[in-house]
């Protein structure tokens, strides 16, 4: 019974792998254009190469992964199976089409047909998306916190790119009262809260206990972080929209670093309560990774701040913060969940009609150990190396190196997942 269960919610890894394969190297091509264009983070936060690089790491690494893997996890927290996997498929190759159509298009500065197609195609991917999650949702034995945090996030995607799409419209048809660049803060925080934070805390919250070993569960504080994270991005809308006030912005920064000081604070019970005391080294970056989540908030307390006394913005305080967010707390948490997914999901693979031998290796046992080590230290220093010289003026070569340290751990990344995906029976 258990095993027809099992195999009722996995998902076929024929779905998902493309997915993590895709993410690996959009990674791998927005760090090679991040060496090669460290000259752009020292300027205007709208040049070209870094929306480029922007959009590659928010939806190429970000987004193909967390669909990837939600493709996975979102059947077993329903407690079902996924509802399509045609129309996983096409999500995929939607996205994988449109997304180097629009940063082509972003690299170029050319609003044309490669930029609205690549948007048009993303659109339909979220879409794609959006429908077999709930589908899937609505069909399955369990609706949860989680599962609601799920689907509320993919909503949020959907309205992202819709969005954006617009945005891109805009530079060629005057579908707004205002310049592209005057929305451009709606458009990366309903990404960045509405579908990266709210996925991340609902399927944290099931996956960081079950990983840990713990039977700690809390769904009131769930609930309230839910709402704490809606409410201040709908604040935040309704601010943008009708306040002239740029004070009243404070107010959606501190229900968000409310609703991400109790995830902490979730996160921390969970691993108190833990039954194994060993905790390895993806689930340490992951839980580090949960902490640098407040990094960019507390930047963005800055820069609000900085507005407030002097009247202006400051290019580079801006720049930090979206390095801090795409280049920091995504990527490590999708590094640290990475060799936590993609090992069972290849176990499950290969090892799926052996389970019952005495031989078969653990999961956790297809990850080079040594690669990731690496991975996790040069990225770390990349990452401070690199903010380091965003912050102050004047550090060229700082930048260069932080960007090399970066480059290195994408290679090291990329080596490990090429591993564990290539891991034959043994």
């Amino acid at each position: 019974m258990t095993a027809t269960k099992d195999s009722s919610t996995h998902t076929s890894p024929r779905v998902v792998i493309p997915f993590y394969v895709y993410a690996a190297g959009c990674l791998l091509i927005s760090t090679i254009l991040l060496f090669l264009s460290t000259h752009a983070f020292q300027q205007h936060y709208f040049h070209p190469r870094v929306l480029a690089i922007t959009h590659l790491m928010a939806i190429g690494w970000g987004t193909m992964m967390v669909l990837g893997a939600s493709h996975q996890l979102v059947p077993v927290i329903s407690e079902g199976k996924l509802y399509s996997e045609k129309l996983a498929y096409l999500s995929f190759m939607l996205a994988a089409v449109g997304i180097p159509l629009l940063a082509y298009g972003f690299f170029k500065f050319n609003m044309g047909d490669p930029a609205k197609w690549g948007g048009r195609l993303v659109l339909l991917s979220a879409f794609s998306y959006l429908i077999n999650l709930g589908k899937t949702i609505s069909n399955g034995e369990s609706e949860n916190v989680h599962a609601v945090f799920v689907f509320t996030a993919a909503a949020w995607l959907f309205l992202t790119v819709f969005f954006g799409l617009a945005l891109v419209y805009n530079f060629t048809y005057p579908v707004m009262p205002h310049d592209s660049l005057h929305y451009l803060p709606l458009h990366a925080h309903a990404g960045v809260v509405g579908w990266f934070l709210l996925l991340v805390m609902g399927v944290g919250s099931r996956l960081i206990p079950m990983f840990l070993i713990s039977k700690y569960n809390n769904t009131r504080l769930l609930w309230a972080i839910y709402y704490l994270i809606n409410s201040a991005l709908i604040s935040y809308v309704i601010i943008f929209y009708f306040v002239d006030d740029s004070r009243w912005v404070v107010l959606p920064g501190i229900l968000l670093l409310i609703s991400i000081l109790l995830f902490i604070r979730y996160c921390f019970q969970a691993f108190r309560s833990r039954i194994r005391n060993h905790v390895d080294g993806p689930m340490r970056l992951s839980l580090l990774s949960i902490a640098m989540a407040a990094l960019p908030i507390l930047m963005l307390m800055i820069i609000i701040t900085s507005i407030l006394i002097s009247k202006g913005e400051k290019a580079n305080l801006i720049l930090a913060y979206g390095f801090m967010i795409f280049f920091g707390w995504i990527t490590a948490i999708i590094f640290g969940m990475t060799f936590k997914t993609l090992p069972f999901i290849i176990w499950n693979k290969v090892y799926h009609h052996r389970m019952a031998q005495k031989n078969t290796p653990n999961p956790k046992d297809m990850v080079n150990s040594r690669l990731f080590k690496a991975m996790s230290v040069t990225y770390l220093i990349g990452f401070a190396l690199f903010v380091l010289g965003i912050l102050v003026p004047g550090l060229d070569g700082v930048l260069q190196i932080g960007a090399g340290f970066l480059l290195l751990s994408t290679l090291f990344y990329n080596v490990n997942v090429s591993l564990v995906i290539f891991h034959k029976l043994k």
